[in-house]
This record gives structure tokens, C-alpha cells and sequence, in this order.
């Protein structure tokens, strides 16, 4: 069975999380050209970063829902 992959758009992933090519790149303590090479695809973001990307869009998600709850 071939595997499909989702393409991952790293710029439209960090607008759903709030935050720019600047603020990212501070965060994980990377130069904002890498992250600006990732974002055109001159080089593959790495798997660590797509993972980190995802878990922190649901640790906001815990936190959103864990306010509205108090």
C-alpha cells in the first residue's frame, strides 16, 4: 500500500498558532533565515519541528478548554 503524505505548510501553521517567522524562530531558538528557508521549501522542516508544531497547538487547545471550565 503506498502511503500518503499530507504536505505541511509551515506558514499557514504558524498562523494558526499566532505566531510569525520571527517569534517562531526565537521560540525554538533558530535563526529566522532557517525558518524563512523552511517556510519556501528550500529545505524540509524537520519531523521534530511538525511534531512540536502539533503538540503545541493542542496544549493551547487544553489550555483554551481548561479556562472556559474554571
Amino acid at each position: 500500500m503506498e502511503e500518503i503524505k499530507k504536505e505541511f505548510d509551515l506558514k499557514a501553521e504558524l498562523k494558526a498558532i499566532g505566531m510569525t517567522q520571527k517569534d517562531f524562530a526565537e521560540h525554538i531558538d533558530k535563526t529566522a533565515n532557517t525558518i524563512n528557508r523552511w517556510v519556501l521549501g528550500d529545505i524540509e522542516v524537520p519531523k521534530i519541528i511538525k511534531l512540536y508544531i502539533e503538540a503545541y497547538k493542542k496544549a493551547k487547545l487544553y489550555e483554551s478548554v481548561s479556562l472556559k471550565l474554571q
